[in-house]
């Protein structure tokens, strides 16, 4: 099983890589079409759709390897059981709130499907297709979230260091 969430993980990494690559093609495409004087429509629209869609699938990737932002300043007065109390009192909070951000987000793929609701540039794409990369990442989030709970629960979580103290400005 852990093998498997790992796998998801890292594959909504690499989309989301994917996505980012397409954002630094659309970004040049836009860019040397205005030199050359051709007008490809869509380019702004797509670039936004791809950079939310790598945020989005980034998200679950981030928060597995410790890289979220995370106020410790509470967390660390308290020790042993007190701190674990906390620590999953957090983890359960957050675990709501991704999985109704999940099930939002799918829900509004949903809608916009059946309400056949496109985009208002002139490409006029399905909103669909790029709102499934948000509802995508949102479920993996929730998921992993899920997977850190159950394993500060379990005992088996794994204190990752962030370097979060090398990152003081």
């Amino acid at each position: 099983m852990r093998k498997l969430l790992n796998a998801i993980y890292d594959s909504s990494a690499a989309l989301a890589a994917l996505c980012m690559c397409g954002l630094l093609f659309m970004v040049l495409l836009s860019v040397l079409s205005r030199q050359f004087h051709v007008h490809v429509p869509g380019t702004d629209a797509y670039a936004g759709y791809l950079m939310a869609g790598a945020g989005f699938l980034a998200l679950a990737h981030t928060l597995k390897r410790g890289e979220h932002i995370r106020v410790t300043l509470v967390l660390s007065f308290f020790k042993g059981t007190a701190r674990r109390g906390l620590e999953i009192f957090s983890l359960v909070l957050a675990s709501l709130l991704a999985v109704l951000f999940a099930f939002y987000s799918c829900r509004l793929v949903w809608q916009s499907i059946e309400f056949h609701d496109i985009s208002t540039g002139n490409d006029a794409t399905p909103l669909w297709i790029p709102q499934l990369f948000m509802a995508l990442g949102t479920v993996i989030f929730a998921l992993a979230f899920v997977d850190e709970l159950v394993l500060e629960i379990q005992g088996r979580r794994s204190a990752t260091e962030s370097g979060e103290m090398l990152r003081n400005e």
